[in-house]
């Protein structure tokens, strides 16, 4: 360790001890600006001995402690490093004594966090979503109809609730509640990722990578030289490694986040862990639909990457008859403007047009009737028109239809009787 890092931890170490209590949320604000400060911590967390450990360990539990929540989450950037000393001392020849500061402060942070205020066990509650119900993440129509039936019905709306507690106070690790602890501590983390920094994300997936891969083939491939024991892990701890892989994915460490993945994939495959799978193929599976940009800044928002589908257009099927015909033609004729003689004209000021209709005669001639002018033009009407026309005179659109409508209907029965063909050729 260099003399300049040396000094940088030295100096935090004691300007901690001399703070008052109401400078603490300053002092916690300030802690962003010392850049070097983090990398320094790392190093006397890696070493395998040295003197700074025992008081940095016990000034983190003291930042825990103290229940500001800037100082918590500083703590918590340095959990992957620690979880891995810890993992590591045993297969390591590391001092017992150095290797008990991690040991306490981590059993520190454990019973500190599965307490609440007043001292009590804390029950944590995790609530499931319903797939048939929209969320950020998939709508209801994309996966499929969902049948209507009495057991989907009684249960629609209902909401699941995992609990997770009460948890055990533990004063000692133990091959037993090991990874029980490490899995919760690893909870915890993954609670406040959206903090974390990138040497944070970085350490997480050098963990989840080197405790997967060794005593196994595949660490040859990683050219990992580190120890060659094979590490006992659970289902549990690596569903949450998972998690903060996910998280470490998506902002800006593709690299790494991608072999992380792979190597607890393959650590799962051989222990046969059905949940690590399920995530782990499921997050792979949602990498590779989403083509998330390698060139991710990592200094931009950090957030999870997801494809929101849009919603389904849903058309309304009315039947259509001739009533809901007859009325749509009423309303578009009384929407159009009318002159002072009553005649529809057209916003730009033309007359409306009414289609032309053609009959077809048996006898293979056409028969077209009269082209409808306005009313105020005069032009000689057919014999027997007069007969046909109502003795009201309707001005109306309406009322020009139904006349146009009987002229036409006169006209074909006139084309059937016996001397139908000299009419028309006439």
């Amino acid at each position: 360790m260099l003399a300049m890092d040396q000094g940088v931890v030295e100096e935090w170490l004691s300007e901690f001890k001399t703070l008052p209590d109401s400078a603490v949320s300053s002092y916690a604000a300030s802690l962003k600006e010392k850049g070097s400060l983090i990398p320094a911590l790392y190093k006397v967390i890696r070493e395998n001995y040295s003197d700074l450990l025992e008081p940095v360990c016990h000034q983190l539990f003291e930042f825990y402690r103290s229940g500001e929540p800037r100082l918590q989450r500083f703590v918590l950037q340095f959990l992957p490093e620690l979880l891995w000393s810890l993992l590591l001392a045993p297969s390591a020849a590391r001092d017992p004594h150095t290797s008990g500061c991690i040991e306490a402060l981590l059993l520190g942070i454990y019973n500190l966090e599965i307490v609440d205020k007043d001292g009590q066990s804390k029950v944590l509650s995790f609530t499931v979503p319903s797939l048939s119900k929209p969320s950020v993440y998939h709508e209801p129509s994309t996966i499929g109809s969902l049948a209507l039936t009495e057991g989907a019905l009684a249960n629609h709306g209902l909401r699941r609730v995992v609990y997770s507690g009460p948890h055990l106070q533990r004063e000692t690790f133990t091959a037993q509640n090991r990874f029980e602890v490490l899995t919760f501590l690893l909870l915890c983390y993954n609670a406040a990722l959206s903090y974390m920094t990138s040497s944070s994300l970085q350490s997480l997936c050098q963990l989840s990578s080197r405790v997967c891969i060794c005593g196994y083939p595949r660490q040859q491939l990683r050219r990992y030289k580190g120890i060659s024991s094979r590490l006992t892990v659970t289902s549990e701890f690596l569903v949450q490694l998972i998690t903060g892989i996910h998280y470490a994915l998506c902002n800006g460490e593709m690299d790494l986040g991608s072999k992380a993945l792979d190597d607890v994939l393959y650590r799962a495959q051989l222990e046969l862990y059905p949940e690590a799978l399920l995530v782990g193929n499921a997050i792979k599976s949602s990498q590779q639909c989403a083509a998330l940009k390698s060139g991710a800044s990592k200094e931009g928002a950090r957030s999870i990457q997801v494809e929101i589908t849009p919603t389904s257009s849903r058309i309304s099927r009315n039947a259509v008859t001739s009533l809901s015909i007859r009325g749509h033609r009423w309303k578009r004729h009384e929407s159009q403007e009318v002159s002072v003689d009553g005649d529809p004209v057209t916003p730009g000021g033309q007359g409306s047009s009414i289609p032309e209709i053609s009959v077809t005669m048996p006898n293979g001639d056409s028969l077209r009737p009269r082209d409808p002018r306005p009313l105020t033009q005069s032009e000689p009407e057919p014999l027997g028109s007069a007969s046909e026309v109502s003795p009201t005179h309707d001005p109306s659109p309406r009322g020009q239809e139904v006349r146009r409508q009987k002229s036409v209907r006169r006209l074909v029965d006139e084309s059937s009787g016996p001397s139908s063909a000299g009419r028309a050729q006439y």
